[in-house]
């Protein structure tokens, strides 16, 4: 009997899921922002902060990604989610420079806009107990190395969406890689560019990413 409740109990938890997933993704194609953050809202209130966000969140930024190439999204509907998603993540983000544990820089290669799986990273490592010192999207190498002067990471994570943002940086992030452990992440990193620079390649999706590195460095 225990375990009938149980498979029972598994399988309405994902058709919560399911449904509250739908629910904020018609939120958000209908630019309605209310309807959107009341979706987070019990979203977050019903499953684990990672649930939420490898199972919900990042499914839905790839399919959002998919539907604006393929011309089923406008760029209004792009723009307004990754505005409603970030701010909602940027407010679960408050006081993640606190964690007891490892601190971690994390920042956008010099060029890149797109944070989301960043800061998505960033909460996960965060959960973990870990520091998070976020200097967000386009950040010259510079800025990053200027950053070690007031905190000591175990961990810098440069991430970009494309190679060329990355290769632009080769040679700082390089000399970067030689201070202090470096990973880089998103669809412009590779494992030759990382091998090349003395850094660490981030494969998996930024939840599993994070929560590895939480447990390498326990």
């Amino acid at each position: 009997l225990a375990d009938e409740a149980g498979v029972g109990t598994q399988e309405a938890a994902s058709a919560d899921l399911t449904r509250l997933s739908s629910e904020l993704r018609a939120a958000l194609d209908l630019l309605d922002e209310p309807a959107a953050q009341a979706a987070v809202d019990r979203l977050l209130a019903t499953f684990t902060l990672q649930t939420v966000l490898r199972d919900v969140v990042l499914p839905y930024l790839r399919e959002l990604g998919e539907r604006w190439e393929q011309g089923d999204a406008s760029v209004a509907q792009e723009h307004f989610a990754s505005n409603v998603l970030r701010g909602r993540l940027l407010g679960l983000a408050r006081g993640w420079g606190q964690g007891a544990g490892p601190a971690a820089v994390l920042a956008c290669a010099p060029g890149e806009l797109h944070d989301l799986p960043l800061i998505i990273f960033g909460l996960v490592l965060a959960a973990c107990g870990w520091q998070i010192v976020y200097l967000g999207p386009d950040t010259p190498i510079a800025t990053i190395q200027d950053a070690l002067a007031a905190v000591e990471p175990l961990l810098v994570v440069v991430a970009a969406m494309t190679k060329e943002r990355l290769r632009a940086s080769r040679p700082q992030l390089t000399e970067l890689a030689q201070r202090v452990p470096v990973a880089i992440a998103g669809a412009g990193a590779t494992d030759a560019f990382a091998q090349a620079t003395g850094s660490v390649l981030l494969e998996a999706d930024p939840v599993t990413a994070a929560e590895r590195i939480a447990a390498e460095n326990r």
